[in-house]
């Protein structure tokens, strides 16, 4: 996920309540949240799980929402998890549709927050796999990742399909995905979408680039399922390549995009046989997500500039 010479400005105007405020009353917001996120509710999503089902698509859902400040919130996110897979239960996908939880929306940031994450999203992960799916663990900012591998691992004890991401632009990352890759897990890499200090990460674009090669190329090698993240054209067509050198069949990696981004190429994708994940994000609290798909791209921006001038 690239971020631009604005990207750092607006990943810490995510943080703001008083962006938050501007952003939300904003008069041209709307039309580009709702190109980001594929709805408010369970009612309106369900509908977009089905329709890319029969696009050949695959789909992990998101409830967005992170910065919570207290438990009973965390449980209310714990519920709205369990109240999408109980909709999910009679669609009969499977893993054709997974989710994808921020442990920091389970109360990971809160007194006793690992307990209390996990705690939390061990239901979410039975439950998903009594109708035959899986979970994946998002990876945030890098001070909540050994708690979030941990839980990984933890969880993957008793439901070994529980995914989990990895970050290219972080400097720990290729340890990670040697670490995780001889464990058989499924990893879904990314470049990174949070601000991070230069003691961690790298703050170059072509520096994240090249560490996201090598650790695709771990991946591919590795014993586990890779799941790559990316819109960029050149490293789809890297990942076809190494995935041919290391013979993976096209069932044993995918791709993943987000929802409203690019979506010619995830039917082209699917139509070449590749399994082709649409991460799908709904909910009222979309405000630190959708101002992390501006940092990602000038592009989106841009469109959002546009659109509020227009709509004012």
């Amino acid at each position: 996920m690239e971020v631009p010479v604005l990207g750092p400005v607006i990943l810490a105007a995510s943080r703001s309540d008083q962006m938050r405020r501007f952003v939300s009353a904003a008069p041209g917001t709307k039309q580009v949240v709702d190109r980001f996120i594929a709805g408010e509710t369970v009612d309106q999503v369900v509908p977009i799980v089905v329709d890319a089902a029969d696009k050949g698509l695959e789909v992990t859902l998101d409830v967005v929402g992170e910065d919570i400040t207290t438990r009973e919130q965390s449980h209310a996110a714990r519920d709205a998890y369990l109240e999408l897979i109980d909709r999910l239960k009679d669609l009969g996908l499977g893993t054709k549709a997974e989710m994808s939880v921020k442990l920091s929306m389970f109360g990971q940031a809160l007194e006793g927050g690992h307990e209390l994450a996990l705690a939390n999203v061990r239901p979410v992960v039975e439950a998903a796999a009594a109708i035959g799916t899986t979970v994946t663990l998002d990876a945030e900012d890098h001070t909540t990742l050994d708690s979030m591998f941990a839980i990984h691992e933890e969880l993957r004890k008793d439901f070994p399909q529980t995914g989990c991401v990895i970050q290219a632009y972080l400097f720990r990352t290729e340890d990670d995905a040697r670490r995780l890759a001889a464990n058989g897990s499924r990893v879904r890499i990314v470049k990174g979408a949070y601000k991070e200090p230069a003691s961690v990460a790298y703050q170059d674009k072509a520096e994240t680039d090249k560490a996201y090669v090598r650790i695709l190329k771990i991946l591919m090698e590795g014993s586990g399922y890779p799941m790559i993240g990316s819109h960029d054209p050149r490293l789809i067509a890297i990942t076809q390549e190494l995935a041919r050198r290391a013979g993976r069949k096209l069932d044993e990696y995918e791709f993943q995009m987000l929802y409203g981004i690019r979506s010619d190429e995830h039917l082209r994708l699917a139509a070449e046989g590749h399994r082709m994940r649409v991460y799908t994000a709904y909910g009222t609290d979309w405000y630190g997500y959708f101002m992390r798909r501006l940092a990602e791209k000038p592009a989106n921006l841009l469109f959002f500039g546009r659109s509020i001038l227009t709509k004012g």
